[in-house]
Formats: structure tokens, sequence, C-alpha cells
């Protein structure tokens, strides 16, 4: 299953928006108003949880400043990736997309696909507001 945010402009240059988003510390403010539970593990990962939904582990596995960021499932059943895309608009703009990606039966798909999709929306939509 793949699923794109929206495209959002950020205020920032390339550089200090791929910062921001390297900073797993900075995911807390980029969450959802029904997070339930954020807490910083180590420098690469952090856990969350949704009012309702499991916890769910996130860690930074690949990046290529300024250009993306990778973050992974650590652990757990399910195996999906989140991909920070970062394109230079000008020497003072930015444009960010999330991408999601993962490996989920039809039924399991079927279920998560809405949520998921809300998810990165939020945390995408939130960006230009947190840095």
């Amino acid at each position: 299953m793949n699923l794109e945010s929206p495209k959002v402009s950020v205020p920032k240059t390339q550089n200090d928006t791929f910062n921001f988003i390297s900073d797993i510390k900075n995911f807390e403010a980029l969450m959802p108003e029904n997070i339930s539970k954020f807490e910083v593990l180590d420098d690469n990962k952090f856990l969350f949880a949704l009012k309702g939904m499991p916890e769910i582990v996130l860690k930074k596995k690949n990046s290529i400043p300024p250009n993306k960021i990778e973050f992974g499932a650590a652990g757990g059943k399910i195996d999906f990736s989140l991909i920070a895309h970062i394109t230079e608009v000008s020497t003072t703009e930015s444009d960010v997309k999330l991408e999601f990606n993962g490996d989920f039966n039809p039924m399991m798909a079927m279920m998560i696909k809405s949520p998921i999709t809300k998810f990165i929306e939020t945390l995408v939509t939130n960006l230009p507001k947190a840095i």
C-alpha cells in the first residue's frame, strides 16, 4: 500500500526543513490532537500512540540530506516506511510531501488506509506551523 500526503510549503530553507524533520523530538509538535503517548527512545527512535490505536515505534533508517528522510517501523508486527521528500522552492521556502509504504494484506489495507491517510496529512499540515 502506497499513500502520499499533499505537498505543503514551508517558510524555511530546504536545509532548515531537513534538520527539523531529522530531529525526532520535533515529531511531537507534528502529531494529531488525539495523541495519547509520545516518547523519545533515543536519537533515532520514538514511540507514539493515538487514542484507540496500538503503540508504534518509528526509527530513522536512511537520509539523503537535504532531500529525503526515511523512517521505518522498529519492530512490531507491521513493516512500513514513512518518507519525507523535501524540495527547494527558493532560498527561503521548501516543499514537503510524505509518502507511506507498507506491505499489508487486502483486509488490513482496507481497514487502515483512511486512518493512515489522515495521519500523514496531519503531520505534513502541522509542519509549517511547528517549524
